[in-house]
């Protein structure tokens, strides 16, 4: 896996995404060590803008930053992905409820699944289904309920990506975006939070079938 520097303003933003880009599509493994010098190398810059891209991506919970082991990717268990998908089970419904209410425009979701759908890998329809639940929340109208939801979104997209690897199951839920978008799309608020809930509560449930707990709370 290698990468060559691109003409963009911002090196640490080349790297965070290229980083980003990498643990997305599993070339950077749950739990695999993440070594400033190599990574340095490998894009061709210094050490300062890798060790602010891993800064960053600590903070969407993408890599783990330890003291003694360095950075890591994170890892995904079903715990991990219950507490995501636990926050998002109780905020996304509400929040989709409210954007169909407020009358708002839903293009973005719809543009969202079409590159979903037309995704070259894991990666891409990670990413573009990540877009298209945010297009459903971003508008609406209370800003903090959109940021708290934008706290889970990369830690949600790394879950994703995960159990697709183990269990494929992104047909059965580009399905269920098509339908929550359709109810959305048709002002039937109720019915389409309630699509959304049922989407969420199910995702790990299938992709965790061995965790005792996971069939409630996801």
């Amino acid at each position: 896996m290698t990468f060559a520097p691109a003409p963009i303003p911002s090196r640490t933003q080349y790297v965070l995404e290229a980083i980003k880009h990498a643990i997305l599509t599993a070339q950077l493994t749950p739990g695999q060590a993440l070594v400033e010098t190599e990574l340095a190398a490998q894009f061709g810059v210094s050490k300062t803008p890798v060790r602010e891209a891993l800064k960053t991506l600590a903070g969407t919970g993408l890599v783990v930053m330890s003291q003694y082991k360095g950075a890591t990717v994170r890892l995904v268990d079903a715990a991990m992905a219950r507490e995501v998908y636990d926050v998002r089970l109780l905020l996304e419904p509400e929040a989709l409820r409210r954007s169909i209410t407020r009358k708002v425009s839903l293009e973005a979701a719809q543009e969202a699944l079409e590159r979903s759908d037309s995704a070259v890998d894991k990666a891409d329809r990670s990413l573009a289904n990540r877009d298209f639940h945010r297009a459903l929340y971003l508008p609406c109208g209370n800003p903090l309920l959109a940021r708290m939801l934008d706290e889970v979104r990369d830690q949600a997209a790394l879950v994703s990506t995960v159990a697709w690897s183990a269990v494929p199951s992104w047909e059965r839920e580009a399905a269920e975006h098509r339908e929550i978008l359709r109810l959305a799309l048709a002002d039937d608020a109720e019915a389409a939070a309630g699509a959304l809930h049922d989407h969420i509560a199910s995702f790990v449930r299938r992709a965790f079938p061995d965790d005792e707990d996971g069939g409630d709370t996801a």
